[in-house]
């Protein structure tokens, strides 16, 4: 195999192929390194197998950062509308679902098949069971500056050192989250090497766990679904909440998650947009023998409501509203309009979708992907401290970031 390349990229997740079809159009001879089993293992496992491979509309809004303007330059250039435009041309079925995601109706292996089938079209080489042990910055006789690849190349579990070289060096080996999936920290070890600062990282839209007296109420209603509006630090967004046997999952967490720091509080409210305590007011001027449990299974579910009152107002749970003072009912309809709750924890990158902080963006080239120290040196996708919002964000900054590197690498 030749030994010599124009462009190397480390990890053949969804930046990295994007970098590499893009690179390898401009006749580049391109090699990518996978440590895993296969190709595009994160892109086959997203959106339920469905993969929410974009959004319609994708803002700087939609990412967190240190740099929050730093994302911008690579997502006009590659935008939502040139990835659907190529996924039309592979003819793959999508559907557009709420929130202006988009979604694969037969099966993410669409994607990735498309990915790889450009890849091959345009002759890029790639290897899986590559675990790259070592990345050395050189200079040739001419004092150029080149880059020397050490990898173990697992032939039928016979390790084989290989040294590849090239002129650049794509670093898209994705972040900490799923670490089943080959989710790993060798990214930010290389950056180190290169004395590229981190912001600090921690596992991103991930569910919260408790360690309370909650985790039993959650145990109780595991499976059971409700839509709410949950804030924390300045930030809320309306979406569903999902009860699991460790704690609160659902679109709304994952989205809070980002949000959220060690040992704050979380606030739920479970009737969103709606003032309880006016509805239950004018409820007992008008019913008053209605009861708080029936009033509210008309809009939560009757399991939820059944536990709530249980844990939060047993001694009201067979009065008619006459008979519960009005203070008593304010009180109710707070906690229901506010639900604060102290999470223990995150679930941790054993299932956090991103990982949130990375690579200090403030030394790399927006335009480019490439270090602003070290010519030739590129990084693509989620190893950047650049992280999305759940809803096809992150796979639209895989896409944009490995363009953008792809087409000057």
């Amino acid at each position: 195999m030749n030994k010599e390349f124009d462009v190397i990229i480390l990890g053949a997740g969804a930046a990295g192929l994007m970098t590499a079809l893009t690179a390898a159009k401009r006749q580049k001879r391109v090699l990518v390194l996978e440590k895993s089993n296969k190709e595009g293992k994160k892109i086959l496992m997203s959106g339920g197998g469905k993969s929410n491979f974009t959004n319609l509309y994708v803002e700087a809004e939609n990412f967190l950062s240190e740099n929050p303007h730093f994302c911008k330059s690579a997502l006009n250039r590659f935008t939502p509308d040139d990835f659907i435009r190529m996924v039309e041309e592979h003819q793959i079925d999508y559907e557009q679902k709420k929130h202006q995601q988009l979604f694969c109706i037969n099966s993410s292996k669409d994607i990735l098949n498309m990915l790889l089938s450009e890849c091959a079209d345009s002759g890029v080489e790639i290897l899986t069971n590559a675990d790259t042990k070592r990345v050395n910055k050189l200079t040739n006789e001419e004092n150029k500056i080149y880059y020397e690849v050490v990898t173990h190349l697992d032939a039928k579990k016979l390790a084989k050192k290989a040294s590849f070289q090239c002129d650049s060096l794509v670093i898209a080996t994705g972040a900490l989250s799923i670490p089943s999936l080959g989710g790993s920290g060798f990214g930010y070890e290389l950056a180190k090497e290169f004395n590229l600062t981190l912001i600090p990282r921690r596992a991103s839209l991930v569910p919260f766990m408790f360690s309370d007296e909650i985790k039993g109420l959650c145990e109780k209603l595991s499976g059971l679904s409700v839509m709410t509006r949950i804030s924390t630090n300045g930030t809320n967004f309306l979406e569903s909440m999902l009860f699991t046997h460790r704690g609160l999952s659902g679109p709304v967490i994952l989205q809070i998650s980002n949000y959220w720091n060690p040992g704050d509080e979380i606030n739920i409210n479970l009737w969103p947009d709606n003032d309880l305590s006016e509805i239950f007011f004018n409820e007992k001027n008008n019913n008053p023998k209605t009861t708080i449990k029936k009033k509210l299974n008309s809009y939560l579910p009757k399991a939820l409501v059944t536990e709530l009152e249980d844990f939060y107002w047993p001694n009201e749970k067979n009065l008619t509203l006459a008979e519960i003072s009005n203070e008593r009912i304010l009180k109710i309809t707070n906690f229901l309009n506010n639900w604060t709750l102290k999470p223990a924890a995150t679930e941790g990158y054993r299932t956090a979708e991103v990982t949130l902080g990375g690579v200090n963006t403030d030394l790399i080239n927006s335009k480019t992907m490439e270090t602003k120290e070290h010519p030739g040196l590129f990084f693509v996708g989620e190893v950047l401290d650049v992280t999305g919002h759940l809803g096809g964000y992150n796979f639209q900054w895989a896409w944009a970031s490995g363009y953008s590197a792809g087409l000057v690498v």
